[in-house]
């Protein structure tokens, strides 16, 4: 009888994972996705849909075409319970899913009561499609009446890099707008640092930032909380109230409810894990990216999180699928990556600008890191985006 492997969600780490274990056993394997979103979304390019740069359509595609030619049964339903004792997943319609091994890469929440104002609508984020969705109305209204602008990343926020590159885009287009010299733009960030995207930093990242905002006339407030945002003001932990028309901030991410909710889960909703990524409870079950545990392996004046998005979740996917494998086969897992040890990949687009951002290890110590800013990047965002959606739309998951 052939194995059963469950996987739930359908983006980077549902596709990677789901694909790599079905394009490895064949018929020795039935793999099902149970996602409740019927879309892949590149998440990357969120940051240029509110200045109308893509639409939808163009970072999105329908996930069941894709499944049903690699042979992996999809099923588009939000799974509402985990049973590991059982080897269970009860999904919203009542549909129970037995499985032998489960992978886990449900993604994330944001965690939008982490101050007050942020849920009721006073500042927008990018950090979901409906959100950046939502955000592209509100940068509307603000061409018609501008004013000062607020963009930052509260305590506990972990996807900084999104913070900056809609910084800088925002920055480009107040210029492509004539606008510029009438918005005083303010970056507010819980980093202890500019440039610590929540992995130490780079060698002179924070240098290499601190003049890029001050050439584009950016205020950079760091190492510091929000206490609440309103129509008028984001009100931050020191007593500053820094007058606002429009507000993009990055919240911090948690993890689904169905996660939260199981035995599998720790304090913030992720399955706690091995470096095979596999619970370090249940041997059968994996998690990779957002769902899974990765301990912050220090502490900062003012809490970050660690960034789990993009090239980690693949990393973590890949070995997770590896593993299920090994298993499948009767073997003992075998592959094992530290999150510390995944190499540090990205590229921030600025416009007309942007960033590389590359190390040997996500966090130190690290023999290798750099910064390598020009024009450049930007045309490798773009073309990168064009070759991942390419990829991830026809399933060529064992590519680069």
């Amino acid at each position: 009888m052939a194995a059963k492997v469950l996987v739930l969600g359908g983006n980077f780490a549902g596709i990677n994972a789901s694909l790599l274990v079905k394009h490895e056993l064949g018929d020795d394997v039935d793999v099902t996705v149970v996602s409740q979103s019927d879309q892949f979304v590149f998440n990357p390019s969120l940051i240029w849909l509110p200045f109308g740069k893509r639409d939808a359509e163009d970072i999105t595609f329908p996930l069941a075409p894709m499944f049903d030619d690699h042979k992996v049964d999809f099923r588009n339903e939000e799974a509402v319970k985990i049973d590991p004792d059982a080897n269970q997943v009860t999904t919203s319609n009542g549909t129970v899913y037995d499985y032998d091994y489960l992978i886990i890469g449900t993604g994330y929440r944001n965690k939008m009561d982490v101050i007050p104002g942020l849920a009721e609508g006073y500042a927008n984020t990018i950090t979901t499609l409906p959100d950046a969705m939502a955000t592209e109305i509100a940068w509307e209204e603000f061409l018609s009446d501008p004013g000062d602008v607020v963009v930052g990343a509260t305590q506990s926020a972990g996807c900084f890099g999104a913070a900056y590159e809609f910084l800088f885009n925002l920055s480009h287009q107040l210029k492509k707008h004539k606008i510029k010299d009438r918005v005083k733009l303010t970056y507010v960030t819980s980093e202890p640092f500019l440039g610590h995207f929540g992995i130490g930093g780079l060698p002179h990242g924070e240098s290499l930032l601190t003049k890029f905002l001050d050439h584009e006339g950016i205020e950079a407030i760091t190492d510091v909380s929000m206490e609440y945002v309103d129509a008028d003001v984001v009100k931050l932990s020191d007593g500053r109230e820094i007058p606002k028309k429009f507000a993009m901030i990055v919240p911090p991410f948690v993890g689904q409810n169905v996660v939260k909710e199981s035995s599998l889960s720790d304090a913030g909703g992720y399955v706690k894990v091995e470096d095979t990524w596999q619970s370090t409870e249940y041997d059968n079950v994996y998690a990779a990216g957002i769902a899974a545990a990765v301990a912050v392996p220090w502490q900062t004046p003012t809490p970050t999180g660690l960034p789990k998005t993009g090239f980690p979740t693949e990393v973590m996917a890949r070995v997770a699928a590896a593993n299920v494998i090994h298993m499948i086969k009767g073997e003992p897992p075998e592959e094992h990556k530290e999150f510390a040890d995944m190499k540090a990949i990205c590229v921030m687009d600025a416009g007309n600008n942007g960033v590389m951002i590359l190390a040997d290890k996500m966090l130190p110590p690290r023999k290798h890191g750099v910064m390598v800013p020009g024009p450049q990047n930007h045309a490798f965002k773009i073309a990168f985006e064009k070759y991942f959606m390419w990829k991830m739309k026809h399933g060529h998951v064992k590519l680069p």
